[in-house]
């Protein structure tokens, strides 16, 4: 009988392989199998200097502008294994194992399945290709694609495996390897940037990418379009009805300038006259209505629980445990709707979510698929509810803070589609003797979906509970109003930015909004969804100023360039030209924006070492690949600014010193790590003549 060993991504994904097929081995469909499990990337790409030939490795481990752009054609792309802290075991544990262990299972296979998460940007293909790679399989290989991992989607998935005839015509391999080495070329930018920044006197690392850029970007100008806003006064006449209903004119947003708006209100009573009052007509009377509002992604979760105080990094972390245990569905998804089979999958569980999150189960009438929320097209399907419903919302408090709020808030938004559409009654009037004068009344006729769940991604209608009148008669007055100030920006703001402009998807734009706004290195301050930037963030925007990288639409570009690439449109080298243009392009573009720092953000403080010790001046700068700081002294001699370029590279430097006794000597090393007594530091580390 054939035997194929299923390669699951990790050890969750596994245990529910395990549930649906009935144990770690057994038969399914024509084949036995044996389940085993990744944990993510297992192998990760070489240091630059480690994919370079002996005479470049200088070059490739250097920060310095001057050997800065690299030639890809000088890479070879190897890979190694991944060493992480085990905060259980205390130690520094690699993969290898895990390597090894994967080889000795296959040995006993006719071939492999891949049966890593379906993902829309070929990540989960290329982790998977990473691992074949390493055993150096050379038999046949399979996919597996699910939509989710309810025993029904995994069954389903391994009964209609994909042969893959080679890696090289796997698409979505191609494409995740594609984007995979564009963002580790990318590199080059982080340290342009951070010897550019070192160089102006500020110490950090100054992360570069394009997602990372682009937001942090926005953010920047929208804090400075609100420091630089300078208010312009605006006056027109009105009119107000006895209801207290305003009318006043209709304005073309596009418009700059509009002729019934004056600066102060001496011009317009000078400029226009109207009579004290007027009376009110009824223009027509409209029965309207609106859907219920789209499926979330995850970053509109996020945002949506920002305002709660929830982090970003939180929430995903959360839901990636609740969606583990089948309680919401996929994460990374890019779908907007879901498909007619993950309709009639969910259908029956409707009225058991809905008693869960506390919906009148009578609102849920319309049974039938929304063609606005369920399409043929799609994968995962959007975010919502999984297979797996909880007993109530205290059970979930073991996932994590937000579980609670996850469930509630993806529940309510599915829920909502069950419902029938808001339906209102729009009155417009005007007034008698100047009918362009306007007003718009919206009275509830029948709350629908409304009463289910509010759209906190959209901005909220008047209360729904009013309802309002047109006047009889209305009044004159003079509107004071004035140009508009910027949003003060807020995860919800940024996420619609990214949206519209198509940057990441609604997981990656979590996490990275998550990343970004943690740590003790942290870019972006999140207070309950309204953003700031701290130093170092104000820094990296600086330089990402006027950048491709940061450009909305080169990431748009680049994503349909990897997908091009994944279906075979666009050859991997031609891809990779694209960031090679972008290196070229941004590099001049940093040096100059680098000149800028010091009058957008004051002179660099003082580091607390500095204060504590003013008569050791100490160096600050990144030396293999960490932010390290030495003794700009030795023996007598003070480093030139070469000298330290030079040690922060990784070479060898000589120079005359004196001793104590004031004697001339010649000295030559270099950077290492050293140990006094107890303590680790980093500093010069010179080489005696043995005699």
């Amino acid at each position: 009988m054939t035997k194929y060993l299923i390669i699951t991504e990790k050890p969750s994904a596994r245990r529910n392989f395990e549930k649906a097929l009935g144990g770690t081995t057994g038969h399914v469909a024509h084949y036995d199998y044996e389940l085993t499990n990744l944990r993510g990337h297992v192998m990760t790409l070489r240091e630059p200097e480690d994919q370079v030939s002996a005479d470049l490795k200088a070059k490739y481990k250097s920060w310095k502008l001057a050997d800065l752009p690299w030639d890809l054609q000088d890479l070879s792309w190897k890979r190694t294994y991944i060493r992480s802290w085990n905060p259980r075991s205390k130690k520094s544990e690699s993969t290898k194992s895990l390597i090894d262990e994967l080889k000795t299972k296959a040995k006993g296979a006719d071939g492999l399945i891949i049966a890593t998460d379906t993902d829309p940007s070929g990540e989960g293909d290329l982790l998977a290709w990473e691992a074949i790679d390493a055993i150096k399989w050379q038999g046949q290989v399979f996919r597996a694609n699910f939509a989710d991992e309810s025993p029904k989607s995994l069954v389903k998935a391994l009964n209609q495996l994909t042969a893959i005839e080679s890696k090289d015509r796997h698409g979505a391999y191609q494409k995740g390897l594609t984007r995979n080495k564009w963002d580790f070329a990318s590199m080059q930018l982080t340290r342009a940037a951070t010897t550019l920044t070192k160089k102006q006197g500020y110490s950090l690392v100054s992360r570069q990418g394009r997602l990372k850029s682009a937001m942090l970007l926005k953010i920047y100008q929208q804090l400075q379009a609100i420091k630089n806003y300078q208010k312009v006064p605006y006056f027109e006449y009105r009119f107000r009805d006895d209801q207290g209903n305003v009318y006043a004119r209709v304005v073309d947003s596009k418009q700059e300038v509009v002729s019934f708006r004056y600066p102060s209100p001496e011009a317009l009573k000078a400029g226009e006259s109207f009579a004290k009052s007027g009376q009110v007509q009824q223009d027509s009377v409209t029965k309207k209505s609106t859907k219920p509002p789209k499926l979330l992604d995850l970053s509109s979760l996020s945002a949506i629980l920002a305002k709660e105080g929830y982090k970003a990094k939180e929430v995903l972390a959360t839901y990636q445990k609740l969606y583990e245990a089948q309680i919401v569905s996929y994460p990374r998804t890019e779908d907007k709707t879901i498909t007619p089979e993950q309709f009639q999958d969910m259908l029956p569980l409707v009225d058991q979510i809905a008693q869960v999150v506390g919906t009148d189960v009578s609102l849920l009438t319309h049974r039938n698929p929304r063609k606005t929320h369920v399409k043929e097209e799609g994968a995962h399907g959007a975010n919502r509810p999984g297979p797996k419903v909880p007993a109530s919302l205290e059970a979930l408090q073991s996932y994590g803070p937000s579980a609670k709020r996850i469930y509630q808030t993806l529940a309510k938004n599915f829920l909502a589609m069950f419902a029938e559409d808001y339906l209102y009654q729009q009155i417009k009037g005007s007034i008698v003797e100047y009918p362009d004068f306007k007003a718009t009344l919206n009275n509830p006729l029948s709350l629908g979906w409304k009463a289910v769940y509010q759209d906190q991604n959209q901005d909220q209608d008047e209360d729904d509970s009013k309802q309002k009148a047109l006047g009889q008669t209305a009044d004159l007055f003079v509107h004071e109003g004035q140009n508009p100030k910027p949003t003060t920006p807020t995860w919800q703001w940024l996420k619609t930015f990214l949206e519209k402009n198509e940057i990441g998807t609604g997981a990656t734009r979590t996490s990275t909004y998550g990343e970004l706004s943690s740590g003790k290195n942290a870019y972006i301050i999140d207070k309950k969804g309204k953003i700031d930037l701290t130093t170092d963030g104000q820094a990296v925007a600086i330089l990402a100023q006027n950048t491709w990288l940061a450009n909305p639409k080169t990431t748009k570009r680049v994503f349909e360039i990897f997908d091009q690439v994944g279906r075979f449109e666009v050859s991997a080298d031609q891809a990779m030209n694209s960031i090679v243009l972008t290196v070229n392009h941004d590099i001049p573009v940093m040096t100059e924006n680098a000149k800028k720092l010091k009058d957008s953000l004051g002179a660099p403080k003082e580091t607390k070492k500095q204060a504590k010790s003013p008569t050791k001046e100490k160096v600050t700068g990144i030396w293999r690949g960490k932010e390290v700081s030495f003794s700009s002294k030795f023996s007598g001699h003070k480093f030139t600014e070469q000298e330290i370029e030079d040690l922060l590279d990784g070479q060898r430097i000589a120079f005359k010193a004196r001793s104590k006794k004031g004697k001339s000597f010649e000295v030559a090393g270099r950077l290492e790590i050293q140990t006094y007594k107890t303590s680790k530091f980093v500093g010069f580390k010179p080489e005696f003549n043995p005699r």
